[in-house]
């Protein structure tokens, strides 16, 4: 019988078992990793973090079809709407996102992602998405409802603001 060389001490969870620990140290590893990972596309696409969640909104909101105004990307993005009307001016400026008339609506405008843009951050990013899928795509199918259980807990127990 072989064991599991001794863990070191984690920060946070210094008292609980190694097992448990093991796996908050492996989200918190991949957590870093996607953050250098949107830090390299942000630089590479010579864009803010923003300027991304709001590309990736509005290619969810078109494969749905559903029209994304911009109070739809304040609520989002969490800021205020002269900061969302910068942010938009920005983007239409490099041909990431373009502006219409919303017809429900004449004092709003629909914004929509450019296929120049759609095609960039495919282009940015498909090398990656393919190695992430050929993970999810080795696994079966308890350990994918599994993984999304866990995932779904961990997003729920992050999303709730404890009271100060």
């Amino acid at each position: 019988m072989t064991s599991s060389p001794p863990q070191p001490p984690s920060y946070w969870y210094a008292e609980d078992d190694a097992r448990s620990t093991s796996v908050m140290e492996a989200l918190r590893s991949y957590r870093a990793a996607e953050v250098a990972m949107r830090r390299r596309t942000q630089q590479s696409m010579d864009m803010g973090e923003n300027e991304l969640l709001v590309l990736r909104f509005l290619a969810r909101a078109r494969l749905r079809d559903e029209a994304v105004t911009p109070v739809t990307l304040s609520r989002y993005l969490g800021i205020t709407s002269a900061s969302t009307t910068a942010l938009l001016d920005r983007l239409e400026k490099s041909g990431h996102i373009t502006r219409a008339p919303n017809p429900a609506d004449r004092r709003s405008v629909l914004i929509t992602s450019t296929d120049r843009s759609d095609a960039e951050v495919r282009h940015t990013l498909a090398a990656m998405h393919d190695r992430m899928m050929s993970v999810v795509r080795d696994m079966g199918p308890d350990e994918r409802a599994t993984v999304i259980e866990f995932l779904d807990a961990m997003r729920s127990a992050v999303d709730q603001i404890d009271a100060s």
